[in-house]
């Protein structure tokens, strides 16, 4: 893996977060903010993935009925 630093300003309260996670899980906080990096990119592209599959189906003309809307509706209201 090719690595390259990047500083980067961070309130005070948020570093000193990190670093009580980082002592808490025994690593520093250099993996920890790369494993948050990695988490928030992996999630952007699911987004993004989502989103373009999305458009493509609604270009497609791929919608779902009134009786399904309406039945995810209920079910979403409805349960506890």
């Amino acid at each position: 893996m090719n690595q390259e630093i990047l500083t980067l300003q961070i309130d005070g309260d948020k570093k000193a977060t990190l670093d009580r996670i980082a002592a808490y899980v025994n690593r520093d906080c250099n993996s920890l903010i790369n494993d948050a990096i990695d988490t928030y990119l992996d999630t952007y592209k699911w987004q993004v993935g989502e989103i373009k599959q999305a458009l493509k189906e609604a270009d497609e003309g791929d919608f779902a009925t009134d009786e399904e809307v309406q039945a995810t509706f209920t079910r979403l209201t409805h349960e506890s």
